[in-house]
């Protein structure tokens, strides 16, 4: 079975030749990645830090949202404020801003 760090670094074009002729092909590369993304969030590893922290660049609002998700369940709140400054600025897309937004307020909830 593949690691969810090996799973998160797969393209659109590795997506499709790993996954050819399997139902999950269906799925889409973005919608497979945001799973994969939830999965790490829960893992507590935090060795995929650097792996999801590159995902919050990708060309897809949901696998950054979901990258910005899974970040916050895996960094404690100083780190996700750094990682917060670098990337907020250059996010255009409104639901990927919303989800720094919401998983900000996790953080200063009492």
């Amino acid at each position: 079975a593949p690691r969810l760090a090996d799973l998160l670094k797969l393209d659109d074009a590795s997506f499709r030749a790993l996954f050819s002729g399997s139902p999950v092909k269906r799925t889409g590369r973005d919608r497979f990645i945001r799973n994969v993304l939830i999965a790490a969030g829960n893992s507590g590893d935090r060795a995929m830090v650097s792996t999801i922290e590159l995902l919050l660049k990708d060309a897809s609002p949901l696998v950054r949202a979901m990258a910005v998700w899974a970040l916050s369940k895996l960094v404690p709140e100083p780190e996700f404020a750094v990682r917060r400054s670098e990337h907020l600025t250059r996010e255009t897309d409104g639901n990927v801003r919303a989800e720094w937004e919401a998983v900000t307020g996790k953080y200063n909830s009492p």
